[in-house]
């Protein structure tokens, strides 16, 4: 299985993906067939073409899942399919209402490689519940792609003390998670991403790292470089409420 999982498709100062184009073409590895599955955006047209264009330096020809009749089977053919950020539960819904929850995971499990960004990377976790996003739609379950038996949870923002803000932070709110579902989540920072290469999964990007996050521990601060692989072993265990 091989996955490319960005916290962020856009950094500051630079174009779309830009900040991670070497990792992609990485990733990618000479496929050059990679289906987009643009519904976290309203505007599927012309999100692909953004995508399309951001690719193109790689000789990687970009198609929107939404311009086949049959998106599943679109994606059943693909070399690689990359899953875009925008609103994760009107991402979710789409995926469940056009059968490609099962599409993807099948595909993917046969070899094509995963990217996802943002939202994307929500739907590789095991459900939707560490998304930050606000539920515009309803899905018809939480029940994301599982490529990973953990949870992420992207554009992770630490506290800042001078702020105005009085609600919880992002820590406390991966907490109450923790209270009630027995699930590691990594909290990826702006510029980094998770790759997986079949049994080994590595944290890349900036110096800013990522952050774990388990049941009764510390937070754990994680360098880029860090091996994470201990995670793809996991069983998680979710509506398991802290005693």
């Amino acid at each position: 299985m091989q996955l490319l999982l960005l916290s962020n498709s856009a950094a500051p100062g630079r174009g779309y993906l830009e900040h991670a184009r070497e990792e992609i073409a990485s990733v990618l590895d000479g496929a050059r067939r990679l289906v987009f599955v643009p519904y976290a955006l309203a505007d599927h047209d012309g999100y692909t073409a953004q995508v399309a264009s951001a690719l193109e330096p790689l000789g990687v020809e970009v198609t929107g899942a939404h311009t086949a009749d049959d998106p599943a089977g679109l994606v059943r053919g693909a070399q690689a399919v990359f899953v875009g950020g925008g609103n994760s539960f009107r991402l979710l819904k789409a995926l469940h209402e056009r059968d490609l929850v099962r599409a993807i995971r099948e595909r993917v499990a046969a070899g094509a490689v995963y990217m996802g960004s943002s939202a994307g990377t929500n739907m590789a976790c095991p459900t939707l519940r560490t998304t930050n996003d606000m539920p515009i739609v309803q899905p018809p379950t939480f029940e994301a792609l599982g490529l990973l038996p953990f949870q992420i949870n992207p554009h992770y923002l630490d506290a800042k003390p001078d702020t105005a803000h009085m609600g919880e932070t992002r820590a406390q709110r991966l907490e109450q998670f923790l209270e009630e579902n027995d699930v590691p989540v990594v909290g990826l920072r702006e510029g980094t991403w998770l790759r997986r290469d079949a049994d080994r999964l590595t944290l890349g990007g900036i110096d800013a790292g990522a952050i774990l996050f388990r049941r009764g521990e510390d937070p754990a601060e994680l360098r880029p470089g860090a091996d994470l692989s201990a995670l793809l072993r996991e069983e998680p265990r979710f509506d398991s409420t802290a005693r």
